[in-house]
């Protein structure tokens, strides 16, 4: 082994590396090489980002269009208070930088789409996943496949979170042999919909990270092949088996996606560019407010938002809908309004099933009512 390619303050700085046996100097030295990217700087990006730093990973990407919000510090550990509206690609880069010099750091301000991300990829070795949505998670895994990339995937919700690595070159199966299609998107809530432990992207961001470097180091067993399932509840983790379908669209033996496709689309099959309901800005709400018009309020939330903030609508939350909808008047105009507006667009569709005519969606939802109409109206 030879130290002479690396610095002083590298010797110092990863001398609890060298002395392990499956990392070493040599190791240290394709840590140094090796190329991440990871997507999404929020509750599982910003643990893997100071982790992966830390380690001494030598280039890492990262791609997220979003800001820096306070309700995101209950998880987000790489952003401070300080950082509220800064670009999240920024705040990170600052962090990592200030953590480990050595690094070298490439922002990509923007959204991960199907124009992009095959470009993007392959100048990396490994692909995190730390996103919340599934057309993003969908379009970083057939990407992987198509470019024979390593996904490190990571999910989380309330106190639940899962960890796998989907590796096509070496004949693992990948996110679609498990989940070959998503969920209804009237059952789909992200963190910011459903909550989540602040602790849980850390513990299961953390074990991302532990993925990548066992990855690199091609040393340990990785999770190709196998799901890890924790429970921070009950503080109990599962390993599962999952086997790569031969049948999947993507990485089967006969694959029928051979490039990236409209994810948005394929989402939410009934996702068009001209919506099939009417929405109502607040600045429309407030004006029917003050001009006391006759119509119905309805809240889709959980009761636990409701307490936090609410503008004394009716409560029917999005899973009841379907067994009380006859509790509203059909003749009276409906105004529906969740946390941002994606759960009341469901259930604007799901009314309009059912014979309803005047009903319309609060577009942004309470969160935009805060921001644009009365401040006094708690965010969260």
């Amino acid at each position: 082994m030879h130290t002479s390619s690396l610095t002083t303050n590298e010797l110092q700085r990863y001398a609890r590396h060298f002395i392990l046996p499956n990392v070493g100097i040599d190791g240290q030295k394709k840590l140094r090489s090796a190329k991440v990217l990871i997507v999404g700087l929020g509750g599982l990006g910003s643990p893997v980002a100071l982790y992966l730093a830390a380690a001494g990973i030598g280039t890492l990407g990262l791609i997220d269009n979003d800001r820096v919000e306070l309700s995101n510090l209950q998880r987000q550990i790489i952003h401070t208070t300080a950082d509220a509206g800064r670009l999240k690609v920024e705040s990170a880069m600052e962090k990592i930088l200030l953590l480990n010099e050595h690094v070298s750091v490439k922002m990509y301000p923007m959204q991960l789409t199907s124009d992009n991300t095959l470009q993007i990829f392959q100048e990396y070795d490994i692909i995190v996943d730390g996103t919340d949505n599934y057309p993003t998670r969908y379009l970083i895994n057939d990407g992987c496949v198509l470019l024979k990339k390593i996904m490190v995937y990571g999910s989380i919700f309330r106190f639940e979170g899962n960890v796998s690595v989907f590796d096509s070159s070496a004949n693992s199966p990948c996110y679609r042999c498990i989940y070959p299609a998503p969920p209804p998107p009237s059952l789909v809530q992200n963190c910011a919909e459903a909550g989540v432990l602040g602790v849980l992207p850390g513990i299961i961001g953390t074990l991302q990270s532990a993925e990548v470097l066992k990855c690199i180091l091609k040393t340990g067993e990785t999770l190709a092949g196998k799901m890890l399932c924790v429970d921070a509840l009950t503080m109990r983790f599962e390993t599962l088996n999952v086997r790569r379908n031969k049948e999947c669209e993507v990485c089967g033996d006969a694959p029928t996606i051979t490039s990236l496709i409209d994810y948005e689309q394929f989402c939410n099959p009934s996702h068009t560019k001209n919506t099939m309901y009417e929405e109502i800005t607040v600045v429309a709400l407030q004006q029917k407010i003050t001009q006391q018009k006759e119509f119905i309020l309805l809240d889709v939330r959980q009761p636990e938002e409701y307490a936090i903030a609410n503008l004394k609508g009716i409560l029917i939350p999005l899973n009841e809908l379907p067994t009380r909808y006859t509790e509203l008047d059909i003749s009276k105009e409906i105004v529906v309004y969740c946390h941002h507006g994606m759960r009341s667009a469901n259930a604007v569709q799901f009314l309009l099933q059912k014979g309803f005519t005047k009903v319309k969606n609060l577009a942004g939802g309470i969160n935009e009512w805060s921001q644009k109409i009365d401040t006094s109206v708690p965010l969260y």
